[in-house]
């Protein structure tokens, strides 16, 4: 086969094809534009999700009549000074998004500088430029982009539907706007705005969402050449996918591996591995420091040093999440208030006497085993939880003053719920909490310091436990015996189809360690190849920690409830158990006070 040189409309065909996938990348290439041409309002039209129509309308400088006709040949540029590809401080600067987008749809160019009597217009139809003509036209630029895609019906085809289509392109958007708010942004969609950015609105707020800027932690750090600021959403608010986060470089906006392995190790002993934070990062970088040629659509980007920067960031949202260490989602409360349903209409059926939820009543210790939902408990700690609870400091339930109340921020604790749920009544509300959340980050905590201090104690089976393991789990508990070491663990291989567990954690001696090596197991063969070795250990900590917490349905004294307290507020990153769940509720007087109608 005779190798040739390709038809210069079929170069621009494949440059599309890499630069333009959708409706979307040739709006993000536009916009890119503009903001490199100084514009300070940039207004995007769309119709049918920008299928028919994209018109995009800024007021920078313009072009004139020359370089209009010049910025529609493939790799001619204003924006690589001296041919230098690693001093870019620009965001479009291939030279290639005009070309690549008219050899696929219908391409109008107008444009005007401010020294030029008149406008210039260019039409591109399927590859084949035309001539420029005079057109009347204010300062600035216009770019209208007709039938995307009819030059190439196959890849029309791969579209979705315009809804789709449109919320792509209000990514973008937004992602460019969060990056320069001091432009201008709006949005319309055919008739309908979808959005306008002013250029002093709170635009954090706006793309975001108020909720996050409630519960928000700042982030501004500089080290080392690099500055990072931004804000990043406390670990109890969170999603179930990456979404809302935004990352950039340099005022780009990009989907970095790095980056974002970097925020998933921050957050790893908060959040379990399907949720997500919340977050906008600005990091600023020398533009020496970045190679930023690496995607074609400028998505991504390599850094010189990766490693300094992933350790800039990990250990600067981690300082931040410390500030915020006690924090809990405020929309947690909000839903809680939510999920309140006052009654319809008056009780008319005969009260049950013997219910513990009504006055009149007279309590003597805990609630009888008819009646388990509902426990007043007395003072006496069982033996059980005696050792469970041995690592900490057991508190005494003092009356509620006003002066105890105010000591203590999450309260004094009155009553349990479902075995399950501790109540405690705080100087201005009430706090609800989870026993098994809470004291699962307790004892991952304290684990966490005695593998930093000295090693986690241990302590030896008097029985050795044998656990039975199909063949990849046991595969990935034999890859990590040693590292299980450090963990205070000693595991050993038991004929060819189990393993024996020698000596444990002393904290762990009352685990079910059947069910727990099962779940390390799949815990390893889950683990993120892009975490160092410590935070895959730390990984495991958390497993460990969850399996020796106070289980749901274990009834609690009022001993054992404030002990449970005292600890939380001592305790780091009490306001979130280790896959980001709350563990407590406050709900403020206030609220309570209109749920009664008394506000």
């Amino acid at each position: 086969m005779t190798i040739r040189f390709l038809d210069p409309t079929l170069i621009n065909q494949i440059a599309a094809g890499e630069v333009i996938e959708r409706p979307a990348s040739a709006i993000k290439e536009l916009v890119e534009n503009a903001i490199d041409a100084g514009a300070t309002k940039i207004d995007v039209v769309v119709r049918e999700g920008g299928r028919t129509l994209i018109s995009i309308t800024d007021n920078g400088h313009g072009m004139t009549q020359s370089d209009l006709v010049l910025a529609v040949e493939r790799h001619a540029t204003s924006k690589i000074p001296d041919s230098d590809l690693f001093n870019i401080r620009t965001l479009g600067f291939r030279g290639e998004a005009l070309p690549s987008i008219g050899a696929v749809s219908r391409l109008t160019i107008t444009s005007r500088t401010s020294n030029d009597d008149t406008a210039w217009r260019l039409l591109i139809e399927g590859g084949t430029k035309g001539e420029p003509v005079p057109a009347s036209f204010g300062f600035g630029t216009r770019v209208d982009v007709r039938d995307l895609f009819y030059a190439t019906p196959a890849r029309l085809k791969f579209l979705k539907a315009p809804a789709t289509e449109l919320s792509h392109t209000t990514d973008i958007l937004n992602r460019l706007a969060l990056a320069h708010p001091e432009i201008q942004f709006s949005l319309m969609d055919s008739d309908r705005q979808v959005f306008s950015y002013t250029e002093n609105m709170d635009r954090v707020a706006s793309i975001l969402g108020k909720e996050f800027s409630s519960n928000a932690c700042p982030v501004l750090v500089e080290r080392e050449g690099l500055t990072l600021k931004g804000h990043i959403s406390v670990p109890t608010f969170n999603r179930s996918n990456a979404t809302g986060q935004y990352l950039f470089v340099n005022g780009r906006p990009v989907k970095d591996k790095i980056l974002s392995a970097a925020v998933r190790v921050a957050y790893q002993d908060f959040l379990a591995n399907n949720r997500h934070p919340v977050l906008a990062l600005f990091l600023e970088i020398d533009p020496a420091e970045v190679d930023i040629n690496v995607h074609p659509a400028k998505a991504e980007v390599r850094f010189r040093d990766a490693g300094l920067v992933r350790g800039v960031l990990i250990s600067a949202l981690k300082n931040a999440l410390q500030e915020a260490a006690h924090r809990s989602s405020t929309t947690i409360a909000q839903s809680a208030i939510i999920a309140f349903q006052r009654p319809s209409s008056p009780l008319t059926t005969p009260v049950d006497s013997q219910s513990p939820s009504w006055p009149g009543k007279t309590y003597s210790g805990r609630a009888s085993s008819a009646s388990p939902r509902f426990s007043f408990p007395d003072r006496h700690l069982t033996q059980d939880l005696q050792e469970t609870l041995a690592t900490y400091q057991e508190a005494p339930s003092p009356e509620p003053t006003p002066e105890t109340l105010e000591e203590y921020p999450l309260g004094i604790a009155r009553a349990q719920i479902h075995s399950t749920y501790i109540l405690a009544e705080a100087a201005d509300s009430l706090v609800i909490v989870d026993q098994h959340a809470a004291h699962e980050r307790l004892v991952y905590e304290k684990m966490k310091l005695e593998q930093a201090a000295h090693g986690i104690k241990r302590q030896a089976l008097l029985l050795p436990e044998i656990v039975d393991l199909p063949e990849e789990a046991l595969k990935a508990i034999l890859s990590r015996i040693t590292d299980f070491v450090q963990l205070g663990l000693i595991i050993e291989a038991f004929g060819l189809s189990a393993v024996m567990v020698r000596e444990v954690p002393a904290l762990l001696l009352k685990a079910d360690w059947k069910q727990l090596i099962q779940d390390l197991a799949a815990e390893i063969q889950e683990l993120d190849s892009t975490l160092s070795l410590s935070e895959q250990l730390n990984e495991i900590l958390g497993t460990l920690a969850c399996h020796n917490s106070v289980r749901a349905g274990r009834q609690l004294s009022l001993e054992e409830m404030n002990a449970l307290l005292r600890q939380m507020e001592a305790t780091p990153y009490s306001g979130q158990c280790n896959h980001g769940r709350p563990t407590y509720v406050k709900l403020h007087r206030y609220d309570i006070e209109k749920l009664f109608g008394r506000r």
